[in-house]
């Protein structure tokens, strides 16, 4: 029997009140795939990302997540998320590195339950997939944006997850430690077989380590290979985003790795 899709969305819309955002959306990611979701502001990206996730009921389509209707998925630790860390996160907050990606147990394990007797190794674990184990008894709010947002992964990773869906996680990062960051997510889905869905801008950066790319601007007007979308016109290109895609980067943020 084959293996179903860990996201399948089938003809699914969107609109808040008269305002179409998501149009006949259909979009199919396999276990191991590295897709990168590429769009304009205002495409629909956030809301996407808020239909896989549940948050949002799509006004009509469907949604399965790993062989199931949404509506019924109940292991939703299996799907991890990492969000823009300078939209989410406030540096100053008390927290040693262990305690954040700790904290990530609860959506496995339930808010009012024990952490299990082996916290400190799975803590360990994690960390070390993000290369970031020598950090463990560190202040959060004393790490750089980019040390950050792997303590952030690693606390999506400590829950054990089949997918990870991230939104534009190198904000705040440099951009000359950009692309280490990116080599550190295409390791966790070689060598753990994670699911990645990566909404970015940063396409150039990225191509190197992505498998699939989805360009979204209200409905899916590219999915396929990576090889496959190089093979594109700038003229096709410019069709949906307005501009070429090869020159979009993310400007650098000072004091940021």
């Amino acid at each position: 029997m084959k293996a179903p899709y860990n996201i399948e969305l089938q003809d699914v819309s969107f609109q808040y009140d008269q305002t179409v955002v998501l149009k006949n959306i259909s979009l199919q990611v396999k276990q191991g795939d590295f897709l990168a979701v590429l769009g304009p502001n205002g495409s629909g990206k956030s809301t996407l990302l808020k239909i896989i996730l549940g948050l949002l009921k799509p006004s009509s389509g469907t949604v399965e997540l790993f062989g199931q209707k949404s509506r019924d998925f109940k292991n939703r630790e299996w799907i991890g998320y990492v969000s823009q860390k300078s939209n989410a996160f406030n540096s100053g907050f008390p927290a040693t590195v262990y305690e954040v990606v700790a904290s990530g147990l609860v959506k496995k394990s339930g808010l009012f339950h024990k952490y299990p007797k082996d916290l400190k190794q799975q803590v360990e674990k994690a960390l070390l997939a993000v290369g970031m184990d020598d950090f463990m008894n560190q202040s959060i709010g004393e790490l750089s944006g980019g040390q950050q947002q792997r303590v952030f992964i690693a606390r999506a990773l400590i829950a054990e997850p089949k997918c990870l869906i991230l939104d534009e996680p190198t904000v705040g990062i440099d951009h000359q430690h950009v692309q280490s960051f990116y080599n550190m997510l295409a390791e966790l889905n070689r060598e753990q077989q994670i699911t990645l869905i990566l909404v970015t801008h940063d396409v150039d950066t990225v191509s190197s380590n992505i498998s699939h790319v989805a360009c979204l601007n209200q409905t899916i007007h590219f999915h396929g290979y990576k090889n496959d979308f190089n093979q594109l016109s700038d003229e096709d290109r410019q069709a949906w985003y307005g501009h070429s895609v090869r020159k979009i980067h993310h400007a650098k943020s000072e004091g940021s790795r």
